[in-house]
């Protein structure tokens, strides 16, 4: 088997169209029903599972249609806790804060 991170459009087209398939049989579902379900056509979801290419949109309801939603939110980056534009903000507001420079008293020499 191919790495995951070396696998073309298409190897992945197929992967995930047997994924797909095979939990639609794990279901119980024709491809009928689960077109039904996602509110795609028969063709779609045909398409889809011979991995002959599918829009997004496609991919989505009929995930979402199988109960696999997290599936997708895998895919998302995880929303950032802290935003960089405030972090930018604060630390531009501490640098003017700060005095432009600071002095320091000379000591005396001392004498031999």
């Amino acid at each position: 088997m191919i790495s995951e991170s070396l696998a073309t459009t298409p190897e992945w087209e197929r992967r995930i169209g047997a994924d797909l398939r095979r939990l639609r049989i794990l279901r119980e579902l024709t491809q009928a029903e689960l077109a039904g379900l996602a509110n795609v056509s028969v063709s779609s979801v045909k398409r889809l599972e011979d991995g002959d290419g599918s829009s997004l949109a496609t991919v989505v309801r009929v995930v979402r249609a199988l109960g696999r939603a997290e599936w997708l939110a895998g895919l998302a980056p995880p929303s950032p806790t802290v935003s960089p534009v405030a972090v930018l903000r604060e630390s531009r507001a501490v640098e003017r804060s700060l005095p432009a420079r600071v002095r320091h008293r000379r000591r005396p020499s001392a004498a031999p």
